[in-house]
């Protein structure tokens, strides 16, 4: 579609957000929302005509990027049949979604409780653990995102956990392995590997092993920058979780449905968890939809004893429907496929590259269409290009390269001191390559400030 510009309409939309939308994680009166007029493929486009390839992937869920006409199709075909139905019934779009989520799932996932997003999947996926088990306690890592939630955002290791950390939510933080800024003073990714098993282990033995209902960490962390766990690291969780009797849960909602060249993650590391949640790509954000896969055991223990939660939404049929339409696309069109192949062929000899040449970018990571450029003011010293939660003037630097990211025409996706490479899943080659361009200027703004 061709972009026609309506600065108009655009104002109009512009002074309706301003007067009545309360954004999330904003200062209302510091902000300027872009006004989006519209979006197909890997683009959107404002109301001034220019169009934006989006390498955020909205939130990092359009795996199949924006107006996937058989998806839009399924929606439309849903509606005229049937727009909603409660939970309690047996609904063939919910069904279908079910069973195609759990034919891709490790194991024996096979059950899937449906919520409306990640974060109450995740909630959720808590709430059963602790049930299952008859403990309190929940382990998580910093440098982690689960969601705003209430529980969610506390098991959240990122400085947006601190206003809502009650301190009474029986959970206990410990730090994963992270090679590039390392915990543990690890001189390899294998010494890593085990001294991080090793923290975490001494924590459940401090904290009382019978205490602890879950560990719950997100398969590859995202939000916090694409930290590709070590060889052996997940695996290692899952024999710690067996020995003392823990559920371990792992929170795909971001790496899931194809954004690591693989269904999911756990697919890369052979880990098979008790619980997975999942949203954002199952049906690539088109109508809001979450869950939590469930393992033969945990529901077991629900089979005859009533699981105490729901939602007047789960798996609603929209939703669901878009769901189906979108797996059967991703299996149809070989978009999982396409990501692993473009990720090792063209992503990752792209980024290393561009860290040859940048003294900005500290470090390339990642897999499939999940990558992410550490940025830093001095290589060998590995000093963040920008501090820790750094706000205003301190935050300059990521400011001034995300401005001239979107000058170029690429939206990114930013975080702290780093930017993530996360465009739709069959993004093109050609449109991979001009993202890619593009962000060899903005990171020529980054070097400026380092030194």
């Amino acid at each position: 579609m061709t972009p026609q510009p309506s600065p108009q309409a655009g104002a109009a939309v512009k002074a309706a957000d301003r007067a009545h939308v309360f954004h999330s994680w904003s200062a209302q009166e510091l902000i300027d929302p872009l006004a989006v007029a519209g979006a197909e493929g890997s683009y959107f486009w404002d109301y001034e005509g220019k169009r934006y390839l989006d390498f955020s992937s909205g939130l990092v869920y359009t795996n199949i990027g924006y107006q996937h006409p058989k998806v839009v199709a399924a929606i439309q075909e849903q509606a005229a049949r049937m727009t909603t139905f409660a939970p309690a019934f047996a609904v063939e779009a919910r069904s279908e979604a079910a069973r195609l989520i759990a034919e891709r799932t490790p194991g024996d996932l096979d059950k899937i409780f449906f919520t409306n997003g990640g974060a109450d999947a995740v909630e959720h996926a808590l709430r059963m653990a602790r049930l299952h088990t008859g403990r309190p306690k929940v382990l998580s890592a910093y440098r982690s995102y689960h969601g705003g939630t209430q529980q969610a955002v506390n098991v959240t290791g990122d400085p947006r956990r601190w206003a809502s950390d009650s301190g009474t939510a029986g959970v206990v933080h410990f730090w994963a392995p992270f090679p590039y800024r390392s915990r543990f003073y690890a001189e390899n990714e294998e010494q890593e590997c085990a001294r991080a098993l090793e923290h975490l282990e001494t924590t459940i033995a401090f904290e009382g092993p019978g205490t602890i209902a879950a560990i719950i960490l997100e398969t590859i962390p995202g939000t916090a920058g694409i930290m590709m766990p070590p060889a052996g690291y997940l695996a290692g969780v899952r024999e710690i979780c067996d020995k003392y009797g823990i559920v371990f849960v792992l929170d795909e909602v971001m790496a899931g449905f194809g954004r690591t060249g693989t269904w999911f993650a756990a697919d890369l590391y052979d880990v098979v968890p008790d619980l997975m949640t999942f949203a954002k790509g199952v049906n690539s954000g088109y109508v809001p939809l979450g869950g939590v896969a469930i393992s033969a055991e945990i529901a077991a223990t629900f089979a005859e004893r009533p699981y105490p939660g729901g939602l007047t939404y789960s798996g609603h049929p929209l939703a669901c429907a878009a769901a189906v339409a979108t797996i059967n696309v991703m299996a149809e069109e070989g978009v999982v496929e396409h990501a692993a192949r473009l990720g090792g062929e063209v992503v990752e000899p792209a980024l290393r590259e561009l860290a040859e040449r940048h003294p900005s970018v500290g470090e390339v990571r990642g897999t499939g269409m999940f990558w992410a450029l550490e940025l830093v003011k001095d290589q060998e010293t590995r000093e963040p290009l920008v501090p820790y939660n750094a706000t205003g003037q301190a935050a300059a630097p990521m400011s001034a390269f995300a401005a001239s990211a979107k000058a170029h025409g690429l939206w990114p996706f930013v975080n702290m001191n780093r930017t993530h490479v996360v465009p739709p899943c069959n993004i093109t080659e050609a449109e991979l390559k001009e993202g890619l361009a593009a962000l060899d200027t903005a990171l020529s703004v980054a070097d400026e400030y380092t030194r």
